[in-house]
């Protein structure tokens, strides 16, 4: 198993591991007995290893004696597949509805088992400082993919700029918008190109994670969207293990000093710009969202 982790490591350029410390109790479902030891450390995998918040995470979980490790992808994709292989044990870098898409198309069933945050979608300008600035016949990329492509529509029908047929959710495409109740015109473009589109036109719908590529923070979106809203469920951020693991006590434990440690909390706020919204959404509560979201998919 670990050669194969490592395979993929190479394969998918992961950067840097980093082995924290957790609390020692006995696995559930899947999971090894021994899982969270120093011989044997709960492996997570992320794509954000070196963010502030995982050490401190560590230093709070390692007056609990146990052991994890950051498992850090270069690649969105991988994740997952790492953990339906059974390669990682956990993983926690996504949203309910990207887990949903992944569910869906590959047939698995991997499961939330805590929530994180809600980072908020914003709409950034550089032609206009208020959403009221945004003249008629305007134009705003929105990333192309379908995980953010209905969450950025959905931005844009709250700040006023369009509607969408049946008001929206999760699963709109630009074929729902009503244009004749709407002012703007939408470009979706590749999410990475997002941020640049900012220089031709009169606005974009950018990932948190981009905007600093035209100088730009967080704090410059002129809207966003609402994190407690009900519309921002598909959107919660999650823990996810296999469907048999779902209830390990260790792993609920993580969940909960993450949610619970100040420290923590601060990091994961101050470096989002004071726009993230932490969440404690019960796994009964994510799994019920979870299996909406992958109905209405199936549905489609």
């Amino acid at each position: 198993m670990r050669s194969r982790l490592s395979l993929i490591a190479k394969a998918s350029a992961l950067a840097v591991t980093a082995a924290l410390t957790l609390s020692a109790c006995g696995g559930a479902g899947g999971a090894s007995p021994a899982a969270g030891t120093a011989d044997d450390p709960i492996r997570i995998g992320v794509v954000n290893a070196e963010e502030p918040e995982r050490r401190l995470l560590q230093d709070a979980a390692r007056a609990e004696g146990i052991y994890i490790e950051w498992v850090n992808f270069s690649d969105f994709q991988l994740p997952n597949m790492a953990l339906a292989d059974g390669d990682l044990e956990l993983n926690q870098f996504q949203h309910l509805q990207f887990l949903a898409n992944f569910n869906v198309n590959t047939n698995n069933d991997l499961t939330p088992i805590g929530a994180t945050a809600v980072f908020p979608l914003g709409l950034y300008s550089l032609r206009h400082s208020t959403v009221v600035d945004i003249p008629e016949g305007a134009e705003i990329a929105i990333p192309n993919d379908p995980t953010n492509q209905a969450r950025a529509l959905m931005v844009l029908q709250a700040a006023g700029l369009l509607a969408l047929r049946d008001g929206g959710n999760s699963l709109s495409t630009p074929a729902d918008i009503i244009t004749a109740e709407s002012r703007v015109t939408v470009i979706p473009v590749e999410a990475a190109q997002t941020a640049i589109s900012l220089f031709d036109i009169d606005g974009s719908v950018v990932n948190n994670s981009m905007i600093a590529q035209v100088g730009l923070s967080l704090e410059d979106a002129i809207f966003a969207d609402d994190p407690d809203s009900p519309e921002a469920e598909p959107f919660i951020n999650v823990w996810v293990a296999r469907a048999e693991d779902a209830s390990n006590p260790t792993y609920a434990r993580l969940v909960e000093l993450l949610q619970t440690t100040p420290e923590v909390i601060d990091s994961i706020v101050e470096v989002s710009a004071g726009t993230a919204a932490i969440r404690n959404n019960s796994a009964a509560d994510l799994q019920r969202i979870l299996g909406e979201i992958e109905t209405n998919l199936r549905n489609q």
